[in-house]
């Protein structure tokens, strides 16, 4: 109990166990605790990645994504490959490199990051920046030099930048699995551990149709290629845990090698009637939504996303690839 006199004089009257006690009181020392314990805010932060994630434009705008676009060279042109397409679509992209247009890519550069990261942390939130695989590209490498840039320029902020050690929607799924961790309550800190932990076990099965990409990349050899496509061999790859495209088997024909995939999911899959699977196509949507509908049928999938794999990693795939995604016993 207070009162103005009691202000007034510079104290303050506490009711404690039914005993009146007087306890000095300053106005410019207004802190005042008894036996309580002081509460932290955890602070906010953002996800961050770069557009080999292939998610569709809609589900990283509702998974707040923000989204650091790396970029395809094609007829003597520079295009961002945003995940809406807006600078060069996927139907114009593909059509061109089944006409024999080819095309290159570069890395997401520090300066991208340094720009993206800066507008973040100046609001004040913190950042989880999950990258496509440091083995197949160096966005990661140059997200951990601008995280550094930007340690110093807000001490106050923290940058975690993760190797997803994943690709195209594989990554993508495992965004989208870190986003409802994040909605569930898990800090940053909480976040990057989980995504550590679980990140080995996105499974990404993949199978191509023209092995001629392949050999350009340097994957597989030109007679492996020539013999491959003269004998309508399809590979069946993985990413592994080092998050490097690796060749598992072979299949004889197209429809030989989307079976392989739906038969990991058996081998490999964990509850997969509980899951939410992801499968990314190079301009093949028909034959995706076929895969889609099977997962279902045999398995009881409940939600399959589709999407096509953008032009950055499809340079190196050509058309026609198709990657199914899931979570797994391991890789």
């Amino acid at each position: 109990i207070s009162t103005p006199a009691a202000i007034g004089a510079n104290f303050s009257l506490f009711p404690f166990h039914g005993t009146l006690f007087v306890i000095p009181w300053s106005i410019e020392t207004i802190r005042i605790s008894i036996c309580c314990k002081e509460v932290f805010t955890m602070r906010d932060y953002i996800i961050m990645t770069d557009s080999c994630c292939d998610l569709t434009d809609h589900m990283a705008k509702e998974l707040e994504l923000n989204v650091v676009p790396l970029t395809v060279h094609m007829n003597g042109k520079d295009y961002a490959n945003m995940l809406d397409g807006s600078e060069i679509s996927f139907e114009e992209f593909y059509k061109n490199i089944r006409s024999g247009i080819l095309s290159t890519t570069s890395a997401a550069n520090v300066g991208q990051f340094e720009d993206a990261m800066r507008a973040v942390l100046a609001q004040g939130k913190d950042i989880v920046c999950v990258n496509f695989s440091s083995a197949l590209s160096a966005t990661y490498q140059n997200a951990c030099i601008a995280a550094k840039t930007m340690a110093d320029e807000f001490p106050e902020s923290h940058v975690y930048v993760v190797d997803s050690l994943s690709a195209s929607l594989g990554q993508g799924l495992l965004l989208y699995l870190a986003v409802q961790k994040k909605r569930e309550g898990l800090s940053a800190e909480e976040l990057v551990q989980w995504v550590e932990e679980n990140k080995l076990h996105i499974d990404h099965w993949f199978t191509v149709d023209d092995l001629n990409f392949l050999k350009m990349g340097g994957r597989v050899s030109a007679t492996t290629a020539f013999l491959g496509t003269m004998l309508s061999i399809k590979p069946v790859m993985h990413t592994s845990d080092e998050g490097k495209l690796v060749p598992v088997s072979k299949a004889r024909g197209r429809k030989a090698s989307l079976q392989a995939l739906i038969d990991k999911v058996a081998e490999l899959g964990i509850e997969p009637s509980e899951q939410v699977m992801f499968i990314c196509h190079a301009d093949c949507e028909k034959e995706s939504r076929a895969v889609a509908e099977e997962l279902k049928a045999r398995y009881g999938v409940k939600e399959v996303y589709i999407n096509y794999i953008g032009p950055v990693i499809g340079s190196h795939t050509g058309p026609n690839t198709m990657g199914l995604f899931f979570v797994g016993t391991k890789r």
